[in-house]
């Protein structure tokens, strides 16, 4: 099928949007424009997530093709999340986000993508069974924490370090609830480890409390049960685990 030519200006210009918004002082009809832009954007997300029972969002990088260890991670835990009665949901992308979409379809379990319009055109992955796409990345974040009862975080750069501090210093600051954030990846997250003890914890930064807020699992099994003891599926809503 042939691409549609108005696409990637179309992602140009949306990219090109948030980017005005974000680029300082502008006239009071830009703000009010841009205002009631992120406003339909999460009215629009809001319809879309309305979900009747529990959902846990993994992040992870989009980097990672099929076969990759961290791919078959991103299966793996989906496929126990689902089996576990949990919905999953991603940032709707390729890599270790369509990995855990794809393990938590071919289990039976409802799989959500929070998909984000990028110059490169990211596109949705094909194991989605609902998903939106968003303009504005902290829009696209308030949804992927919103609707979360916990938090499982794999392998990443940049996009998954923002997103499992951002969740950590809501929980920190308690603005949201203390759900389970667990890491999984071995050794990945080992200079990490060493920088948030020898550095931010001896420095007074964070105190010893806060390193408590990310758990680190060694298998996805792990993981789910550190969840399960937290926020049971068969609690059915995300407001009733505690």
């Amino acid at each position: 099928m042939a691409k549609n030519p108005a696409r990637p200006s179309l992602l140009r210009s949306l990219h090109d949007a948030e980017k005005s918004f974000l680029s300082g002082r502008r006239s009071s009809a830009d703000e009010l424009e841009s205002a009631v832009r992120v406003f339909l954007e999460m009215l629009r997300g809001f319809e879309e997530l309305d979900l009747a029972g529990p959902c846990v969002t993994v992040f992870g990088s989009a980097r990672f093709a099929a076969g990759h260890p961290y791919y078959d991670l991103g299966l793996e835990v989906g496929r126990r999340l689902a089996e576990a009665g949990y919905a999953v949901m991603t940032g709707g992308g390729p890599g270790v986000m369509e990995a855990a979409n794809r393990g938590a379809r071919e289990a039976g379990g409802l799989s959500i993508g929070c998909n984000i319009q990028l110059p490169l055109e990211q596109q949705p992955n094909e194991y989605l069974d609902r998903f939106v796409e968003f303009d504005h990345f902290f829009v696209r974040k308030v949804m992927l924490v919103k609707y979360s009862s916990a938090f499982v975080v794999l392998p990443g750069g940049f996009g998954t370090l923002d997103e499992v501090f951002e969740v950590v210093t809501l929980i920190q600051t308690a603005k949201l609830e203390s759900f389970p954030v667990v890491a999984l990846g071995g050794g990945y997250w080992k200079e990490l480890e060493r920088f948030l003890r020898g550095t931010l914890l001896k420095e007074g930064t964070i105190s010893q409390k806060d390193l408590d807020l990310i758990q680190l699992a060694a298998s996805p099994a792990d993981a789910i049960n550190c969840i399960a003891e937290s926020c049971a599926p068969s609690s059915g809503h995300r407001g009733d685990c505690p």
